[in-house]
């Protein structure tokens, strides 16, 4: 009888700690909530945050959460809530419960404001990369090459990569960052279990240059090696194109769709042509065209930015994308939006993506993904990573 009353009192006690323990966790998640979300600039890896202890316990605990529960009361704006929500929406993903979940919440509220002003928010700076590049496409230029005579380089590509850049570290100093112009002033491209922020400044370079409008920012957010979320801003539209892993793609809030399209014979197809220009390299280029022409697709359009044509792929308004020679930051936002509106991003060869690979092929549906990569012959653009 000792026996059975002293476990009582053992399980009494028990369930006061569990209670106890309970409530630190759901207090260790409010302040989560309000710490990270609310002032984006606390480092998420820093000893000092407080989420570290008590969420990693918590991820161990937690079912699947609506993203919408935690991002929605701690936007700095009803615009940027909207949009926050939309990307954010739906379930967190196993990968990310946690200190993950928290790095990369954290990291959607700080993308907006650096891509562009919010009305509502008067006291921010003003030098958005929105701002910078509407202002410049109606300046001349300071127009340089890179790797060929068509891969041109900008000041403004490097104004805007630096913003950009210099904003999001000040928030996150322990994440990486792989970014177009530091890449091809030397930097390596390379992707580690680090929470790793992939940077195009200005995709549609030559657009910019002769002031075409197809003009485009993308930002693409990677945990463990694992895309997370992608934003793509088209600055003359103003359209925000985003997508979250597990929570949907949109643009400017509006969800988005592929096509569904299977047939070939019925499919509107987007390329881009690639920076080399040498004969070999151009044969093999319109050699590709050519046979997606005799398949009797539609057609095939290039209009000059990669991360913009695989959006319209994501918005149903094109039913396929390839191409040989683009790169990890025209490909990482694109990605996420294009497989959360319910399309296929895979490799040239018909295996799974290879970000560093600088090949791609996307798609509406599997069936289309796989007719388009068996009837292209490769062109050998080397890799990122090995750069």
């Amino acid at each position: 009888m000792d026996l059975g009353r002293g476990e009582g009192r053992r399980g009494v006690g028990a369930n006061r700690e569990d209670e106890k323990q309970k409530g630190q966790e759901n207090t260790a998640l409010r302040t989560c909530k309000q710490s990270t979300l609310a002032d984006v600039r606390a480092p998420c890896y820093s000893s000092e945050h407080p989420c570290i202890g008590a969420t990693t316990e918590l991820a161990r605990k937690a079912a699947l959460r609506p993203q919408s529960d935690l991002c929605g009361t701690v936007c700095p704006s009803s615009r940027s809530q909207r949009r926050c929500c939309h990307i954010f929406s739906g379930a967190v993903s196993p990968a990310v419960m946690g200190l993950d979940q928290c790095v990369v919440l954290a990291a959607c509220t700080a993308v907006e404001p650096v891509l562009k002003l919010s009305p509502v928010d008067p006291c921010m700076n003003s030098e958005t990369a929105d701002a910078i590049i509407r202002k410049a496409l109606t300046e001349e230029k300071r127009v340089s090459t890179k790797t060929s005579a068509a891969d041109l380089v900008t000041e403004t590509d490097h104004l805007v990569e630096d913003l950009i850049i210099s904003e999001l570290r000040e928030r996150f100093p322990s994440h990486r960052f792989i970014a177009e112009e530091a890449a091809a002033s030397g930097a390596k491209c390379v992707l580690t279990h680090n929470p790793t922020w992939i940077i195009d400044p200005i995709d549609g370079t030559c657009n910019f240059v002769h002031r075409f409008p197809t003009v485009a920012v993308s930002i693409g957010f990677a945990v463990r090696q694992e895309l997370e979320f992608g934003v793509i801003y088209h600055c003359t539209e103003e359209r925000l194109y985003t997508g979250r892993r597990g929570g949907g793609a949109f643009c400017n809030g509006q969800r988005l769709r592929v096509s569904g399209e299977t047939d070939l014979s019925k499919a509107l197809v987007l390329t881009e042509i690639g920076p080399k220009r040498d004969p070999a390299t151009l044969k093999l280029f319109l050699s590709n065209m050519e046979r997606l022409l005799h398949a009797k697709a539609h057609g095939v359009r290039v209009i000059g930015s990669s991360t913009l044509a695989l959006c319209h792929l994501a918005s149903g308004a094109a039913d396929a994308y390839y191409q040989f020679g683009l790169h990890c930051w025209d490909l990482a936002a694109a990605t996420v939006i294009i497989r959360e509106a319910g399309g296929i991003v895979i490799d040239t060869s018909g295996g799974p993506l290879d970000l560093m690979a600088c090949r791609v092929v996307a798609a509406s549906t599997r069936e289309m993904a796989m007719l388009i990569a068996q009837a292209l012959q490769t062109i050998n653009y080397g890799r990122d990573d090995e750069k």
